[in-house]
């Protein structure tokens, strides 16, 4: 990945941070809520982690025609609002329980970004709901002065929408700087015309997708190393 330089995150104005498994360790939790949602009905989860990450981080849509290409009996029965709804059920309870954490370096880059008194927020596909329930396990991101989540704009990503209601609420510059762990959240950024930067370990799936010159790093610690 482009390498041959150190991003100079500070030079940016305003920064946007996407949220699930970006800046808290969430995958694994929608991961067990869409296994739960399945064995709810009845029917059996076959993906591990990996083959599960691999469509998520890729479209909005994959995991939905993965699930119905699984289970078309019971998508046709239940309909896929109804089963995206029970899978965020599940979700809200898993949330509810705790034992959430930082990604690593997300601590230090957010208050970097604080103290430097940039304009800033996250923009995500999560819903106000599921992003108050972290916020409170997790106090120190309530200092984020702006969130845009789910209910803020109308396509998700990786449709730019969230990112150009982000900058409707921030305002925009020549130097925008968007961080996403996912290829769909990197399109996303491409659309609103922010610079994107990929925060994703160099052995996930999606990584045989990726451009050769987008900005990545395997973690914002290693960015902030560098």
């Amino acid at each position: 990945m482009s390498k041959n330089f150190t991003l100079r995150v500070l030079e940016y104005s305003p920064i946007f941070f996407d949220f699930d498994g970006l800046l808290v360790n969430t995958e694994h939790l929608h991961f067990q809520a869409y296994q739960k949602m399945l064995e709810s009905h009845g029917v059996d989860f076959p993906w591990d982690f990996p083959s599960f990450a691999a469509v998520a981080h890729k479209s909005s849509e994959g995991l939905r025609l993965m699930i119905t290409a699984h289970a078309p009996a019971l998508v046709e029965k239940e309909g896929w609002d109804t089963l995206y709804d029970q899978k965020k059920v599940e979700y809200a309870k898993l949330l509810e329980k705790g034992s959430l954490e930082m990604m690593p370096g997300a601590q230090e880059i957010l208050e970097m970004v604080h103290v430097a008194n940039i304009p800033h927020a996250v923009v995500t596909n999560s819903t106000q709901g599921q992003t108050e329930l972290i916020r409170q396990n997790i106090p120190s991101l309530n200092k984020i002065p702006h969130w845009i989540t789910r209910e803020d704009y109308a396509q998700p990503k990786p449709a730019p929408d969230a990112y150009l209601k982000a900058i409707k609420v921030l305002g925009k510059s020549e130097k925008m700087l968007g961080f996403e762990d996912a290829l769909r959240g990197i399109r996303a950024l491409e659309g609103a015309a922010i610079t994107p930067v990929l925060i994703c370990s160099s052995d996930h799936p999606q990584m045989g997708d990726v451009n050769p010159d987008l900005h990545h790093y395997t973690s914002f610690q290693e960015l902030l190393e560098r």
